[in-house]
This record gives structure tokens, sequence and C-alpha cells, in this order.
């Protein structure tokens, strides 16, 4: 079964192509203090999908970066910038008191000798600095090449060529039966339609692969704590991720990994079977989404906007389970900046010469109306009403959202407006309105096009400056 299945995702891939090798780890520590230490060794069961000729990341985008780099030589081999779930945890109240422990992963093409891996993370200047190593050598005993479960058959929902040279994209179903299996393949494709209807992946659509696979589940749905409902889904998706009642991650990675271990990916979105309003995404990780949600299109690509380039939430007036950093420092993320310096604006050739900067709008206002919607969302959640309910609000502020921002001064142009971060003051993002701020029916922001553009072409693309040689 596993033989055959890898022919069926691989035929265009050589004798020579790696397996993927994949080291998984334990990130401990709270606010002020982490540690990393050894899981396992695994090799997984397909073949190395990514781009032989862009094995080395210069995008600069992560919260974290890792390395391989052969022994011998010290020659790097392969590197990708990345979150977690622990870097978003260790700015929550509940890092500064208490100690958690995460599971994570590295997946790279299965070295033929000896290499060293490294891990490291940003400081406040964005300097990456290096915070755990550890020695893999492919022939240790320990090295475990065996395959976990069939999760069930692979859905091919678009085949654009052999997985080397395009984005593969993995839709991973949670939270649906046996019996669901059909709903699960139309919400696939649904979601996946819309995804190359927003730029720039409709113009580079040629430039992916999508998957389906899904694990058949015991019960129908996910987990939603904070309304006593528990369900053991394979992939353990659940709601109320760090007590934010619309975030929905799965902490299980090790199961998450065995399961995605059987397609072709490079990015992952996890559609979970259910109506509540309710995603997330981490860079290079996974995005999540809610299927049956009306606004399923919506949080699906601004998920993945996360997910797949480090897209920064543009948004600031919804409540956050994130304590906000005591100074302003300057993001990694594309999209947002804390604008210290104008003249030295990352996204300064998109602005126009009359366009100042800051660059002003109504935010008055706009915080007003936030503020009441707000208000009427709580009261929602806490007495438990419909759905319907939130729909009807949420279509209520994105019509009102739609017409104001649109009628701003300085709509559709690029500059630095504050408000971003779930911040109102200090933080700015590129223009007025984008699928990072709002649910409104705009495109993402020129910015925003720029960053994903710059993301397709490191798995899609031609070899990097680098000219690193592949692994």
């Amino acid at each position: 079964m596993r033989f055959l299945l890898a022919l069926l995702v691989a035929t265009s891939a050589s004798a020579a192509t790696p397996r993927t090798f994949r080291v998984d780890y334990f990130h401990t520590g709270n606010a002020s203090e982490e540690r990393f230490s050894l899981d396992r060794l695994v090799l997984e069961p397909l073949p190395w999908p990514g781009n032989p000729s862009r094995p080395i990341d210069e995008t600069n985008l992560g919260k974290y970066l890792f390395e391989v780099r052969d022994i011998a030589t010290n020659r790097l081999l392969y590197s990708r910038g990345f979150a977690s779930i622990y870097g978003e945890w260790e700015t929550t109240p509940e890092a500064k008191d208490s100690n958690r422990t995460f599971h994570e992963s590295f997946r790279f093409p299965a070295p033929e000798k000896p290499v060293q891996v490294l891990l490291k993370k940003r400081d406040a200047q964005n300097v990456f600095h290096e915070r755990w190593s550890l020695t893999v050598d492919p022939r240790d005993m320990f090295v475990d090449p065996s395959s976990p479960p069939s999760p069930g058959a692979l859905l091919p929902i678009l085949k654009s060529g052999p997985s080397e040279q395009k984005v593969d994209l993995l839709i991973l179903g949670d939270g649906y039966t046996a019996q669901e299996r059909p709903k699960f393949e139309k919400d696939a494709r649904r979601l996946a339609d819309i995804l190359f209807t927003f730029s720039p992946f409709k113009e580079r659509k040629g430039d992916f692969n999508v998957w389906g696979l899904m694990p058949p589940s015991a019960e129908s749905g996910i987990s939603r704590p904070s309304t006593g409902l528990h369900r053991r889904s394979p992939v353990g998706a659940t709601y109320d991720a760090f007590g934010s009642e619309r975030y929905v991650l799965t902490f299980d990675n090790r199961a998450f990994r065995d399961i995605a271990s059987f397609a072709p990916y490079d990015v992952v979105e996890i559609l979970v079977n259910g109506n509540t309003y309710g995603g997330g995404g981490i860079f290079n990780l996974y995005g999540t989404v809610a299927a049956d949600s009306l606004w399923s299109p919506y949080v699906f690509v601004h998920e993945f906007g996360h997910h797949f380039a480090g897209l920064a939430d543009e948004y600031y007036t919804s409540e956050s389970a994130y304590l906000p950093a005591e100074d302003r420092p300057e993001p990694w993320e594309r999209n947002v900046t804390a604008l210290k310096d104008p003249a030295q604006l990352k996204w300064k050739a998109l602005v126009q010469a009359s366009t100042p900067l800051p660059t002003p709008w109504d935010k008055d206002a706009y915080e007003t109306h936030a503020r009441q919607v707000q208000q009427q969302r709580k009261q929602i959640r806490s007495e438990r009403r419909p759905e319907s309910e939130m729909d009807a609000l949420f279509t209520s502020q994105r019509d009102w959202e739609e017409k104001f921002l649109g009628s701003q001064k300085f709509a559709g142009k690029v500059g630095a407006f504050e408000g971003a971060m779930y911040e109102a003051r200090g933080y700015y993002r590129p223009q007025v309105d984008c699928v990072m701020f709002t649910r409104d029916r705009v495109p993402f922001c020129s910015v925003c096009q720029q960053a994903l553009s710059e993301v397709i072409d490191l798995y899609a693309g031609k070899p990097g400056r680098s000219g690193a040689p592949s692994p």
C-alpha cells in the first residue's frame, strides 16, 4: 500500500530522490526561558517533495530558523524559517507563571551522511542566534523508517506538475466520519477554488498542486471546550486555543505529522468539520478553518496568509490572548511596521510621493464602531446564541466597514496606516483595508501580495541567488 501510494504521488521523482527525513522534538519553557529535547528521528513514507534547486530559504521570514549543515564541511544544505505554537504561547499571560511543553518537527531531504541541525531564534533586533543543535546520523539505528497506519486514500484536487517544481498544498480533514468523506471532498474542492480567486494565487495557480487527505473520525466534529464539547478527532484540532473562542489549533503535532506524511506537502490547511466561526494560522506549520462557517472562504484565505507567508494580523480591535510588547520592536513580518524611521519603511518602494507617512484615516470613527461590534459579539457567545446571530452581526459589520474604509481619502493607496498587530498605537499596516485587516470583500494589499509571491518562488521558482547545491 505504501509503495503504491508513493508511485501515485511521485511518479516524476527519480531514483535518486531522497526520502523525507523528520526530526520530532519537545519545546519546553516559559516567558523567560526555553529548552529543546529530541523525541525521535523519522523517515517518512514518501520522497522529499521540495524544490531541489531552492534548498536555502532567503526570505528572512519567521520567528525561528532551522539549518541543516554537513558535519564534515559545515556546508549549508537546507534551511527554512518558521513560527511555532510555543512562539505564540510565550507571549501569553500564562507563560509568565507556568511552564509548558509543545511538540514540534523539522522536515528536510534525507541526508546521506551525518548532519548538524541547528535551531535559531530572533532577538529584538531581528538577529538570529543559535538556541539548540543536534547531530543527526541517517544510519543511526534509532531512525524509524516504519510507516504509521494509513489515513485513507489521497485525493488529487489540482495536479499541475511534479512536486519538486510546484507548491504542494495539503488540505487535511479533521472531524469527518467515514460516511462524511463526500462532504470533505466537496468542502476541500470548494475552498481550494476560492483560494485561486485571490491574487497572486490566481495568476500563479499553475505553480500549485493541491491534495486532500481525510483520516476518518469516530465522531463528527472537533472539540470546543468552552461549550463542554470534547472530541478525539484524528488530527486533534480544537477551538479555544489559548482561551480564544475563535482560535482553532491542534496541539497533537505527532499525530498531525504522521497523518500528513502520506501526502507530498509544503504547506497544510486543516479543514475542520463544523459551522462555528474559527480558524488559525502559524507560519510554516499549518492553517485551520471551520468548513461550514458562513465565513469559511474569508477565514481560509486569511489564515493561509499567516501560514504561507508569515503575514501578520493587521486588525487590532478584537480581543487577543497575547500580551502587548513592552516596546515597539520592528516586526519581521512583511506587512506591518513600527515606522520608527519613515525613510526606512520596508515597503517604501510602493509608496507614492504624494502619500504622507504616517497616512491619515478616520481611525476614531472606525474604533467607535468596532467597540460596539465587540460588545455584541461577547454577548452572543456568552449567551450561547445560534451561530446565525453571529453571522448576521459579522455581515452588518462587513457592510459598514466596506463602505467606510472604501471612502477614506487614501483608500487603495499604499502608505502607513496606524493600527495593526492587535495594537491601536505604534504599529502600522500598508493599506487602509486588506484580507489581513477585515472580513471585507477586498484583495490582499500590494505588500501582502508581494510577500506571498516571494514564497511561491521559494517552492516553485528558479534557483536562488545563493547558488547553493541541492542536498
